[in-house]
């Protein structure tokens, strides 16, 4: 892929073309005019026309190089007849010649093309001089057909070192364009992975806290249940209509994982409200005496989805480990953010010897809205829990 011009490229290129064609006038169509001035009848009259001609073309194709009429190369071929003639009829068209030259690259189609043009006016205006010096052997020179032999030569080269630069700008230029294409892909592909590994994590973390917890209170209550079918039918009652109501939350939060029902349930309404309800729960199920202070405390969708995440994972880590008989739950709003504090009076545990996933889950989720989990504990000292979410999540 090669570039095209920067605006500000070809506003450049436009000044450049502008002050050569400007010095272009003055010091090749000019001097041979101005030295006609003083020559009389035929000469005069062609050395006019021959510049005009020349001049006119140039200004046509430069202005209008898609013209239909005067194309490029048939410039380039009025150019070096017109080289030729001026050369025949002044003797003197190296100076001609020479600023001429960057026409040849200008406007032809390939380097050969230049070459083949800009030696077939060498040879014209050659041809020229000798010719015209050859009718006055008294004013026989050969420095004009020395200069234009060598400004044939320098051009040339200079030429094709301009286009081997520009070629070489160009393949670094393609080599530049592919390197970056291959590394927006990269960046790209990194970022589909990155965001796909961050929806498993969140899936997971999902599952972990709403069917996992479901299954898992589940169990415990089926377990229950069937022990007491024989000696206490209605707490077994009881316990079957909480697997119920479990196994109805667990298909609610199945359908929202799956996106075929709005992600509302949870927390709608008051956190204060979705609390206590998930510690009459608890309660019931487990016949521990928690005591909770839960002020109604305003707050966005997503703080009180955590929260209550948090007090459910909590709940459930008292009810598999800790063998706690008290559970106390307070709520607090502050001017710098919510505060959710769970404690228990169980066997307690190392904090820094813990790797679960209810943990760090808890964690991460916090981290998501800028708060802070807080575990504080020790065997047989029972567990403080502390999330903190600061005010910017609230409404």
């Amino acid at each position: 892929m090669i570039q095209r011009p920067q605006p500000g490229d070809r506003f450049r290129i436009r000044i450049l073309r502008r002050w050569y064609a400007a010095a272009w006038v003055i010091l090749g169509v000019c001097p041979p005019v101005v030295s006609a001035l003083n020559d009389d009848g035929t000469t005069k009259y062609w050395s006019f026309a021959l510049a005009a001609v020349i001049a006119l073309g140039y200004a046509t194709v430069a202005a209008f190089p898609r013209n239909p009429v005067l194309r490029p190369h048939i410039f380039l071929g009025l150019l070096v007849l017109g080289l030729g003639a001026l050369s025949l009829l002044r003797g003197d068209g190296a100076a001609l010649f020479i600023v001429s030259l960057p026409q040849f690259w200008l406007f032809a189609r390939s380097p050969r093309y230049s070459i083949a043009f800009s030696g077939a006016a060498a040879a014209a205006t050659v041809a020229g001089i000798i010719r015209h010096q050859s009718r006055h052997v008294e004013d026989f020179s050969t420095g004009n057909i020395v200069f234009t032999l060598i400004g044939y030569t320098v051009s040339v080269l200079l030429g094709l070192g301009v286009v081997r630069i520009v070629e070489q700008s160009d393949e670094r230029a393609r080599r530049l364009a592919c390197e970056l294409e291959s590394a927006q892909r990269s960046l790209a592909e990194a970022h589909k992975r990155r965001g796909a590994t961050e929806e498993r994590e969140r899936l997971a973390r999902e599952i972990h806290d709403t069917l996992a917890q479901g299954f898992a209170s589940i169990i415990v209550l089926a377990e229950a249940a069937r022990s007491g079918l024989d000696t206490d039918p209605g707490r077994s009652a009881r316990q079957l209509l909480s697997i119920e109501n479990t196994a109805r939350e667990n298909f609610a939060e199945a359908r929202v994982l799956v996106g075929s029902a709005p992600q509302s349930g949870p927390a709608l309404g008051s956190v204060a409200g979705a609390l206590r309800r998930t510690l009459d729960r608890f309660t019931e199920d487990t016949g521990l005496t928690v005591t909770a202070d839960l002020p109604d405390v305003e707050c966005d969708q997503p703080t009180r989805i955590a929260l209550l995440r948090c007090t459910q994972e909590s709940l459930a880590n008292v009810r598999k480990h800790a063998a706690a008989s008290a559970v106390e739950i307070v709520l607090t709003a502050s001017a710098y953010g919510v505060e959710l504090e769970i404690t228990d009076d169980g066997r307690g545990f190392v904090v820094e010897d813990s790797a679960g996933f209810g943990l760090n889950g808890m964690r991460n989720r916090l981290a998501e809205l800028g708060g802070e989990l807080t575990v504080t504990s020790s065997p047989g000292d029972g567990t403080r829990v502390l999330a903190v979410i600061p005010t910017n999540s609230q409404v």
